[in-house]
């Protein structure tokens, strides 16, 4: 019997039919970027060759285009709330066929098991999942989570196949100071690819990060910063999420000469957002902004796979994998089918291909508070002030800003209403300490009620804003019971939930229940006010205190660019 290797050899002569051949649609061409006729010729899951074929089977793709499957070059796959079967069910369908995660959010709540559970629920799906290992686990000294990594910790999964290296190093003030326990964390991983996540570096501190080996940049908030980082040598992840969507902002930063050091990531993409489009939004989105269609077809595919190492991925030639999307043009870019290693996977917006799932018992009692009250959620200044959170629009950076405040003697904040200033808390979740972080938020609209949830990066502790304290209350106990989650308050009645009960951030349901669920969430936010299309997504990010300027944690109020916890009352 044949080899693989064999068999393809002689298909790609024309001297045997291949497995299935594409007929009569043209292709685009990621190296020459060109687009021309071809027929696509599969043997063995892999494209044998392009040209006039024979086939055992045969698809007619007469006037479709036929392009590599997209790459995200990064994604944490719990900001779904999915098991990964069910993140594969609704991306697949827009073209994605690879994605490099990082399962940080899952390890700040189970450590090493966290990504035991994403490696084993990620196998034998006809999506490849590669993953870089979490970096900061805790992501700041400024948080309390449920686990920590240490170098030690993550060497054994680098031996696994699908682990390519080191996750976003956001404790970029750890590399710069070198921090021992930072430094061998990036040596271990010396000469794999390793993501940083440094929103602002530049200059000689930039320098000093990325000649470390850190070599992408996903945080980039301008065309300014952007091109810096490349001129560091730097790869550039243009990020389109659920709550941060740079993909206007970077865009000029992309010319001829550099677009082979951009490609695409989502980062956070919530169900209903997901469901919607993933990279083929981004793609989409950056074609018609005037981006070179070919350019923006290389960044969603041969980019990033050259970036990672991933031979054999992100184009249409001989030998390559036969992951391939077949669209209508490039301008309306509506993705008709879909082939993971040579086999329709999806067909019309619909998966055609069948999914495993691999059902989690684990995890699933990691809502440990302790008990908490009123007293426990009041302010105990009257009068003052204060430093609020102020959130800028599609941005997960927010502002520091110094405002006039009073409390009533209830320990609320009175009349604040109308200036769009709420309470936020922060309780801790992982050990029931009972420690708990205060602070004031400006920006979300609320006109009454509370919005909570067990997903606030990166320790995903419980994180609730509202106006009043007794809805706060009614939204920390709800989170409690349902062992996690998100949650709309109003008059300490629940409005909408969608219960999380694996490590307090995914959901054991299908797609369509949990987007449903969060679109229950949107329309019972919007009854309290709150006109942000991402609410949630914007309140997980209130918590990350490596994102300047102002963010709120367990440990209180964290200044992100002085490195410090301050106090709420200047």
């Amino acid at each position: 019997m044949k080899s693989d290797l064999a068999y393809r050899i002689e298909v790609a002569r024309g001297l045997k039919k291949a497995d299935l051949v594409l007929r009569g649609g043209s292709i685009l061409n990621v190296f020459s970027g060109e687009v021309y006729r071809a027929d696509v010729a599969i043997a063995g899951g892999r494209i044998a060759g392009l040209g006039e074929y024979r086939g055992k089977k045969s698809i007619d793709v007469s006037s479709r285009l036929i392009l590599p499957g997209l790459i995200d070059s990064h994604v944490h796959l719990e900001s779904s709330m999915l098991m990964p079967a069910e993140f594969a069910r609704a991306a697949l369908p827009h073209g994605v066929t690879t994605v490099v995660a990082d399962p940080h959010e899952i390890a700040n709540v189970l450590g090493k098991k966290g990504i035991e559970l994403m490696l084993d629920a990620t196998e034998g799906l006809p999506l490849d999942f590669f993953f870089m290992l979490p970096s900061c686990v805790p992501s700041s000294p400024f948080e309390t989570s449920g686990a920590g990594l240490t170098a030690g910790d993550l060497a054994p999964f680098l031996k696994h196949r699908r682990v390519l290296g080191l996750a976003e190093m956001m404790d970029y003030p750890g590399v710069l100071s070198g921090r021992r326990d930072v430094l061998r964390k990036l040596e271990a991983v010396a000469g794999r690819p390793i993501d940083g996540h440094a929103p602002a570096l530049g200059g000689k501190d930039l320098n000093a990060y990325a000649g470390t080996g850190i070599s992408s940049e996903h945080e980039c908030a301008s065309a300014a910063e952007a091109s810096e980082k490349v001129r560091a040598g730097m790869t550039i992840f243009i990020r389109e999420g659920s709550a941060a969507r740079n993909l206007t902002a970077i865009l000029p930063a992309v010319t001829p000469a550099n677009s082979r050091f951009f490609c695409f990531a989502t980062d956070d993409l919530q169900p209903v957002d997901l469901r919607a489009g993933s990279i083929d939004r981004l793609v989409k989105k950056a074609i018609r902004l005037g981006l070179d269609a070919v350019s923006a077809v290389q960044m969603a595919t041969i980019n990033p796979a050259r970036h990672f190492g991933l031979s054999g991925t992100g184009a249409i030639a001989p030998g390559y994998r036969a992951d391939m999307i077949v669209i209508d043009d490039l301008k309306n870019f509506t993705i008709e089918k879909v082939f993971k290693n040579g086999v329709l996977a999806a067909s019309k917006g619909r998966m055609t291909a069948p999914l495993r799932a691999h059902p989690s018992r684990f995890g699933r009692n990691t809502v440990k508070t302790g008990q908490v009250g009123l007293k426990d959620l009041r302010l105990s200044r009257r009068t003052g002030r204060a430093r609020v959170i102020e959130l800028i629009p599609d941005e997960i950076e927010t502002r520091q800003r110094i405002m006039p405040v009073i409390v009533d003697s209830s320990g609320q904040v009175a009349n604040e209403r109308d200036r769009g200033i709420a309470k936020l808390v922060v309780v801790e979740r992982h050990r029931a300490s009972g420690r708990i972080g205060l602070g004031l938020v400006k920006g979300f609209g609320f006109r009454s009620g509370a919005i909570g949830a067990t997903v606030a990066h990166d320790a995903h502790n419980i994180i609730v804003a509202g106006m009043h304290d007794e809805d706060i209350l009614a939204a920390i106990q709800a989170l409690r019971r349902m062992r996690g989650g998100l949650v709309v308050v109003k008059e300490e009645r629940i409005l909408a939930a969608l219960p999380l009960p694996i490590a307090g951030l995914l959901s054991d349901k299908p797609v369509r229940i949990v987007a449903k669920q969060q679109a229950g969430l949107a329309r019972a936010a919007a009854r309290l006010g709150i006109k942000l299309s991402s609410p949630f997504a914007t309140l997980s990010f209130l918590a990350l205190p490596v994102v300047p300027e102002l963010k709120l944690t367990d440990r209180g109020l964290v200044d992100v660019q002085n490195g410090k916890v301050v106090e709420l009352f200047v």
